[in-house]
């Protein structure tokens, strides 16, 4: 019996580390830092990748709610922080999230949709909309945005492609 079970396991074992092999091996290995380009406005800017976030998030300003045809909208600006060029986006929101900050204080932010190329790819990628002006980084990836798709090395930067296809068919560099 005890070997029927010690073959049992071991089985069990391999099969389990096969589905984990082939799970992550479609997984491209990104720095902690990557270049990311947001196609509503054409605009790169570089994206900290944060596993320890749930919630992706992204620098934006002048938030204004509303409701159109019943359905809750938001409205709200993205700056430049190259060029000072500012770009106002119209989006239906996704769903409400409370981000509890560092200090234990609790943020209740707006969720849109946004296109975003990074690491040679397009994610369609829900994001938080908050004020982080304060922060080194515009863009921050969460896990829910990088889990299907990246690895994320915290001891390099810039580890992907900088450049999407667009959808008719060209590339896009960054």
């Amino acid at each position: 019996m005890n070997k029927v079970l010690s073959i049992f396991l071991f089985l069990l074992l391999a099969a389990f580390a096969e589905f984990s092999t082939a799970e992550t091996s479609d997984l491209q290995i990104l720095g902690w830092v990557e270049s990311a380009f947001l196609a509503d406005v054409e605009m790169e800017l570089k994206a900290k990748l944060d596993t320890g976030a749930e919630t992706s998030s992204l620098d934006a300003r002048i938030l204004k709610k509303f409701r159109k045809s019943g359905k809750r909208w938001v409205r709200f600006a993205i700056i430049d922080r190259e060029s000072g060029d500012e770009f106002v986006l119209v989006r239906e929101r996704v769903r409400t999230v409370s981000v509890v900050q560092h200090d234990g204080e609790r943020q209740v932010r707006p969720v849109v949709m946004l296109r975003i190329c990074i690491a040679g790819h397009w994610h369609d990628t829900e994001v938080s909309l908050i004020d982080r002006s304060e922060f080194n980084y515009q863009l921050l990836l969460g896990r829910s945005a990088l889990a299907s798709f990246a690895l994320v090395d915290p001891g390099s930067t810039f580890l992907g492609h900088s450049g999407c296809a667009t959808p008719q068919g060209g590339e896009r560099e960054q």
